[in-house]
């Protein structure tokens, strides 16, 4: 790819260690692995990766290789997802000698890193975490832009006026500061990694389970739909049906909230491409896609299918672009 002109991208959801699903996806959309190379390569299209490569699949061993290979011989770009960010923070003991971690080993924190942990050895995870730590948060392109979970300008300027790199976790000390919920840094990184959220209690709606079984008391932002207005439009309950107290959860209102209470919805017009949702079926409602905003997330685990965009030059998102594994090959 290095000496080809790059005519389009492929931005590819989250992985989340699904390794026969991608090599899938990368055949059906014209990826050959380089003949004395190795690599998967597409003549004259670039993949790019949303973050969340690892944790729950069977295959993380071989979307490492298979991605890392593509970034390094220029076939794909990626960026950080919140899972290599939270795998980091897991692995990084501090204060150094402490036994203490950044992100704490609790019972929750190692289930969910489970997949991992169990299946590379501890040489390959400290070869795989120092590349995470060269991920970049987003990636601004010509005529388009990626992120793992949100496109927020306020949070790109604070990560840039602190760390000086959209790749900051090259050195502990911001990711130190990324795990201090005191510290600005933090803030960012959670709007760029996961979202925006807005509280539900402090408006006197109680908290909810969430498809994990945790209990919540924000929900995540439409932060994609810049004509959301009211509570009920811009609160992502991921299909809340009970309550704490087992009681139906209320209906939000449709309450219109003051700008204020907005300050992340997405009113540029660059296409934005981002994962981490974890959308249901196929991308043929406009919960996956706006006018300038494309989600690309719609989960390899649990019968997910994993899905592509593939972009070539359009300024606004056709989810006729869309490429889902197994789904007729694209024109």
């Amino acid at each position: 790819m290095a000496d080809s002109v790059v005519q389009g991208y492929d931005i590819i959801g989250d992985i989340h260690g699904c390794a026969s699903q991608l090599e899938a996806l990368l055949v059906e959309l014209d990826y050959e692995i380089a003949q004395g190379a190795g690599e998967y390569r597409h003549p004259h299209r670039q993949a790019i990766f949303v973050g969340d490569l690892i944790d729950r699949g069977p295959g993380q061993l071989r979307v490492l290789e298979v991605v890392k290979a593509m970034v390094e011989a220029g076939s794909a770009q990626i960026v950080m997802g919140n899972h290599e960010f939270n795998a980091l923070a897991y692995h990084t003991e501090w204060p150094a000698g402490s036994g203490k971690h950044l992100r704490s080993r609790s019972k929750k924190h190692t289930e969910q890193h489970q997949a991992f942990l169990d299946q590379l050895t501890e040489d390959q995870q400290r070869h795989y975490l120092d590349w995470f730590a060269t991920f970049p948060l987003w990636l601004d392109l010509d005529g388009l832009r990626v992120v793992h979970a949100c496109w927020h300008d306020e949070s790109i300027a604070v990560v840039q006026q602190r760390c000086g790199t959209a790749a900051p976790f090259t050195k502990v000390a911001h990711l130190v500061a990324a795990s201090d919920k005191g510290d600005p840094l933090y803030r960012a990184i959670e709007n760029l990694l996961k979202g925006p959220e807005i509280s539900l209690t402090a408006r006197g709606y109680p908290a909810y389970k969430d498809k994990g079984g945790h209990d919540r008391d924000q929900a995540r932002t439409r932060w994609w739909d810049s004509e959301a207005r009211t509570l009920r439009q811009i609160a992502v309950m991921e299909a809340v049906e009970l309550t704490v107290d087992d009681e139906l959860y209320p209906e939000l209102p449709e309450l219109e909230l003051l700008a204020d209470a907005m300050p992340y919805v997405y009113t540029d017009e660059i296409p934005v491409f981002y994962g981490h949702y974890w959308r249901r079926g196929k991308p043929e409602h406009r919960t996956a896609w706006t006018q300038h905003t494309a989600c690309v997330d719609f989960s390899a685990v649990n019968d997910g299918a994993l899905t592509a965009y593939s972009w070539s030059g359009e300024t606004e998102i056709d989810p006729a672009n869309y490429h889902q594994l197994g789904a007729a090959q694209r024109g």
